[in-house]
C-alpha cells in the first residue's frame, strides 16, 4: 500500500500516558513531543504517532520548519532544538528526497482529488488562499500600533492565540463578534462601548466549552487599517472590547481579527466610470476563508476538524436588513453549518 500524506505537530505532553513509537519509552508530562499524523484510509480517521525529539525522523515532505503545526507556541529553546534537528536531517535526506519526490507528488495529487470529492467547503475559494505562514512573521505590533499582552499579528490579522484555559479541539464553535455576540455602534469607540447581544450568551458558550468545543471568534475590523492617524485607538478599542467580553462570559476563546480592507460580501461601489472598484480583497477578510484556514492549519495543534460537529454563527446573512452577506459566505466557503444569532441564542 502506498504511504499516506503526513503532517507534523509539536506540543507539550499533557500527561505521562503517551509512548514514543521509536524507543517505546514514556513521554513525560510537559515535555516536548513530536507527532507524525497520517491518514488511516481503511478506518477513515487520522493516526498520530508520538516521539521524543531525539527519536523523531523528519519526513522528507517536511523539510521546512514552518510546516510544523504548533511550532510558534513552543519555548524559544525548543524552537532552536527543533530547527537544528530539521537542518541536520534535511542534509542527510536530501538525496533520498530527490528519488522519491516524483512518487510523492503523484500520491499527493491522488489524495487531493479524493479530498475534493468529499470536502464540504468550496474548493475553488479555498484554492485561491495561499498562506505562507512563518513564525518570523508573527509580531507583537500591528504596523505602528502596539498590541496588548497575549495578542499578536500576522500579515493583516491580529489574533489571540492562547487564552488561559484554551484547549484545541476537533469541534469548533465559531462566531462573529459585532452584532452577534456584542452590541456595538459605529459612532461609539472605546473598550467599554459594547454590551451583550443576548442574555443567554454566557450560558450557551459555557455549555459548548464544557462539551469539548473550542470557541473561536472571527471578526472583520477594517478601521484598524483605515484609521492611519488613529490606528492605536482603533486597535485598543477592538481588542479592549474582546478582552472585556471574554472576561464577562468566563470561558477561554481564540480570536482572529481581519484588519485589511476590501469587499465584504456585496458588490463593491461603482466609481465615476460606472465600473465596480478594483480594490483587491484581503485574503483574511470575511467572506474569504483565510482566517479559518489560518486557525485550522497553524493554530489547532494539527487536529482534524469535525465538520459535522463544527459550525459558525454570524449576523451578516445577506437578508434585506443585513449590511452584507459576509458571514454566510464565510461559512459556505469553509463548509460550515451556519446560524444567525437570533436563531442560535434564542431563549
Amino acid at each position: 500500500m502506498a504511504p499516506s500524506e503526513s503532517s507534523v505537530v509539536a506540543e507539550y505532553a499533557k500527561s505521562n500516558r503517551s509512548t514514543c513509537k521509536k524507543c517505546s519509552e514514556a513521554i513525560q508530562s510537559k515535555t516536548l513531543r513530536l507527532g507524525l499524523i497520517t491518514k488511516d484510509k481503511s478506518r477513515g480517521f487520522d493516526v498520530t504517532k508520538w516521539h521524543h525529539l531525539t527519536c523523531f525522523t523528519v519526513p522528507s515532505s517536511h523539510s521546512s520548519i514552518d510546516k510544523i503545526t504548533g511550532f510558534s507556541s513552543l519555548k524559544s529553546g525548543d524552537q532552536e532544538a527543533l530547527t537544528k534537528l530539521f537542518t541536520e536531517q534535511e542534509d542527510n535526506s536530501a538525496e533520498a528526497s530527490k528519488k522519491t519526490k516524483g512518487i510523492q507528488n503523484e500520491e499527493q495529487d491522488a489524495e487531493e482529488r479524493d479530498s475534493k470529492k468529499t470536502k464540504l467547503s468550496t474548493s475553488d475559494v479555498k484554492a485561491a488562499i495561499n498562506i505562507n505562514f512563518s513564525v518570523s512573521d508573527v509580531k507583537s505590533t500591528y504596523k505602528d500600533a502596539t498590541l496588548l499582552p497575549k495578542w499578536k499579528a500576522f500579515q493583516t490579522v491580529i489574533f489571540l492565540e492562547r487564552d488561559d484555559g484554551l484547549e484545541d479541539s476537533s469541534k469548533i464553535a465559531a462566531f462573529d463578534f459585532d452584532g452577534c455576540l456584542a452590541k456595538t455602534a459605529v459612532n461609539r469607540v472605546g473598550p467599554d462601548a459594547w454590551s451583550l447581544m443576548y442574555p443567554s450568551i454566557p450560558d450557551k458558550l459555557q455549555s459548548l466549552y464544557n462539551n469539548g468545543y473550542k470557541l473561536v471568534i472571527f471578526t472583520n475590523e477594517s478601521n484598524i487599517d483605515r484609521w492611519k492617524n488613529s490606528r492605536q485607538k482603533a486597535v485598543d478599542s477592538k481588542i479592549g472590547r474582546l478582552n472585556q467580553f471574554i472576561e464577562e462570559v468566563k470561558v477561554p476563546i481564540q480570536v482572529f481579527i481581519a484588519c485589511g480592507t476590501g469587499k465584504s460580501g456585496k458588490a463593491g461601489k461603482k466609481g465615476k466610470s460606472g465600473k465596480a472598484g478594483t480594490e483587491e480583497d484581503d485574503p483574511f477578510r470575511k467572506p474569504k476563508p483565510g482566517m479559518w484556514q489560518l486557525m485550522e492549519k497553524h493554530f489547532n495543534s494539527g487536529l482534524t476538524i469535525d465538520m459535522d460537529e463544527s459550525f459558525y454563527v454570524g449576523d451578516a446573512a445577506g437578508r434585506e436588513s443585513d449590511h452584507s452577506d459576509a458571514d454566510i459566505k464565510f461559512a459556505e466557503a469553509n463548509g460550515l453549518k451556519f446560524y444567525v444569532p437570533e436563531e442560535y441564542f434564542a431563549a
